[in-house]
């Protein structure tokens, strides 16, 4: 199981922090480091900046938005990126939720979000073989456009720039299990927001058909202290916003996942507590054992028996949230 670095996304600014950890990740083995976005800062232009001042560890975006760009477009960010970076980038995508989609983006959120992936998957690879011309008769990305309101003039083109890697690696965040399913048919990895070590039925049906080389890539926070409660609140801080603010009452993908991982009624309640403004209470609400579960937290001999349940699943890289160096050197000595 090899390890990655997650960043996320920022928050009121640029942290001061993510370069030094990212370098200090590089130099202590870890294999990959992540950027995100959600409707404030993007995923390509912190990972560019961190390319620049790094030399071997590979750069994922864990996720680029689809809604946020056309996939010929994320297709000349990937493939620029990584002649930059020579031969590192990892492409990560996701569909976000209805809210983000319509509320940020002014798009309709997709009512086939399963074909609406699939499409664009196409697409970003039909750029990336550079084999011939990008064509599409697509229901969401056509191409060339031949919409009624298009002038039907427009033509099929293949990327003037010849891709540094034809096979650059597309990896997918999916929650429901069928796009899980899809993702095992159509990408290179697979990018879960939640993953438990002990859960891992959940997945198993949705995973059949997945090939040999493919990339599981969990996100699990991280952190090295002696306070295992004190150390589980961003944790829960975190759950309490997806679960409870990440979408619409009767529409949320992360409640569903935590329903399926079999804390239904704690999920709802978290719902109801976030979107009556009791934010505060949402957050105590997530059980301790569901964000036990999904993170490792506590002082090393506890991590260190945590971790070997992760190395003994199909989890591939282990994407981790920490906050400080020195947890990032505890996990690399213990996966090491």
């Amino acid at each position: 199981m090899r390890l990655g670095l997650a960043l996320g996304y920022w928050g009121r600014g640029p942290s001061p922090d993510h370069l030094p950890l990212a370098q200090e990740a590089e130099q202590l083995g870890y294999d990959s480091v992540w950027t995100a976005e959600s409707w404030g800062s993007d995923a390509f232009t912190p990972l560019t900046w961190i390319a620049a001042r790094t030399s071997r560890i590979k750069l994922g975006t864990a996720v680029a938005q689809m809604a946020a760009r056309s996939p010929t477009t994320t297709a000349m960010h990937a493939l620029t990126l990584d002649h930059l970076s020579g031969g590192r980038m990892l492409l990560g995508l996701g569909l976000s939720g209805p809210q983000v989609v319509e509320g940020w983006y002014g798009s309709p959120f997709p009512k086939s979000p399963l074909t609406a992936t699939r499409e664009y998957v196409d697409v970003v690879r039909q750029v990336l073989s550079r084999e011939e011309p990008v064509k599409l008769s697509g229901r969401f990305h056509p191409l060339p456009y031949d919409g009624p309101d298009g002038t039907g003039i427009g033509k099929a083109l293949k990327s003037i720039t010849h891709p540094l890697r034809p096979d650059l690696p597309v990896l997918l965040g999916a929650e429901g299990p069928k796009n899980i399913a899809q993702t095992a048919r159509i990408a290179d990895g697979w990018l879960p927001l939640y993953w438990s070590p002990t859960r891992t039925e959940v997945y198993e049906a949705s995973l059949a058909d997945a090939p040999d080389g493919f990339l599981v890539a969990p996100m699990a926070r991280a952190r090295v202290c002696d306070d295992v409660a004190e150390g589980l609140l961003p944790v829960k801080a975190m759950l309490g916003f997806y679960i409870g603010g990440m979408g619409h009452a009767k529409r949320n993908f992360h409640a569903d996942l935590m329903a399926r991982m079999g804390y239904e009624e704690e999920a709802r309640r978290i719902q109801r507590l976030f979107l009556d403004g009791r934010r505060e209470k949402a957050v105590l609400a997530v059980p301790d054992s569901f964000a036990d579960e999904i993170s490792l937290i506590g002082p090393r001999e506890r991590i260190a028996e945590r971790l070997e349940l992760w190395r003994k699943g199909p989890v591939t890289d282990l994407l981790v949230l920490a906050p400080d160096p020195h947890t990032l050197r505890v996990l690399a000595e213990l996966n090491s």
